[in-house]
């Protein structure tokens, strides 16, 4: 799995607000209770199935508290994990080890939920050649981590953030008047590098998304009837992504209809934490 979401000065920084927001003054307990030489060794443990993602957050939280701590890693980002299994041990100043737990918990074990909950709707639409992809219904200020691990299941990314691509929604067209216009309108200033959007609810509004240019059609809030109708009509003049009410029971259903993309806010939004423990 490519880390290239994750840049070390990003982690970093991320990191260190939530240490400095998590510590505070100083950990009271840990620090009155164990003297700076003390070591430890822990062990992370699953206590669950799921897909691993967020080591080298997890690494990167105890190398800032003390670089003396040194982490063996038994699975790596992207491996499908089993309950009971031993996935990491840590060894070094106590301290460093006893401060970090909670924070470097809160990473991996959000990250590596919504691996697992992304892996299960990419197999769900086996054998169908579409692919899931998020949206940008993100936790603010972790999209980083949640793009990663969406990446880490074996998803696809939709646009990171507002510059990546032109998205033309039901406001948008309710304010220029049509699709026809809106498109007009932002191709007279969009870059050459960047691909234009188009939601539409129905097949009008799809022959006239193609008819002006649309790059990529969103078929959104469509019956599975419809959309096989819409997919034939594109017959691959542009990208065609499903999206609207999109779950784990109905998602198979939707990828036989042809559909390139299918995207959703599940993978992201209805993710639970993956339960990991650090047992000392």
């Amino acid at each position: 799995m490519s880390q290239k979401l994750l840049h070390d000065f990003i982690i970093e920084k991320h990191i260190k607000n939530a240490l400095e927001e998590d510590i505070g003054y100083g950990d009271i307990t840990t620090d009155s209770l164990y003297d700076e030489n003390d070591e430890m060794t822990a062990v992370l443990n699953t206590r669950e199935d799921g897909i691993l993602c967020g080591t080298k957050v997890f690494d990167k939280v105890f190398s800032i508290l003390d670089p003396e701590v040194e982490i063996t890693w038994f699975a790596k980002d992207g491996t499908p994990i089993k309950k009971g299994q031993k996935l990491a041990e840590l060894k070094g100043p106590a301290r460093a080890i006893l401060t970090g737990e909670r924070t470097a918990l809160n990473y991996v074990q959000r990250m590596s939920g919504i691996a697992t909950e992304t892996a299960k709707y990419q197999q769900a639409i086996a054998p169908y050649e579409a692919k899931i992809t998020d949206t940008r219904k993100n936790t603010p200020g972790f999209r980083y981590f949640e793009k990663y691990a969406v990446q880490t299941g074996g998803a696809r990314l939709h646009r990171f953030n507002l510059c990546d691509c032109v998205m033309i929604k039901d406001n948008h067209i309710r304010h220029t008047g049509s699709i026809t216009k809106a498109v007009e309108l932002v191709k007279k200033t969009l870059s050459h590098a960047h691909k234009i959007e188009v939601e539409c609810e129905t097949i009008a509004e799809v022959k006239e998304a193609l008819a002006c240019g649309a790059d990529i059609i969103m078929l959104d809030n469509m019956s599975v009837d419809k959309m096989r109708e819409c997919v034939k009509l594109i017959d691959k003049k542009a990208i065609v992504e499903a999206s609207g009410n999109v779950k784990l029971d109905t998602v198979n259903e939707i990828a036989s209809t042809g559909v390139d993309v299918i995207s959703t806010s599940a993978i992201v939004a209805n993710a639970k934490v993956l339960d990991l423990g650090l047992d000392i």
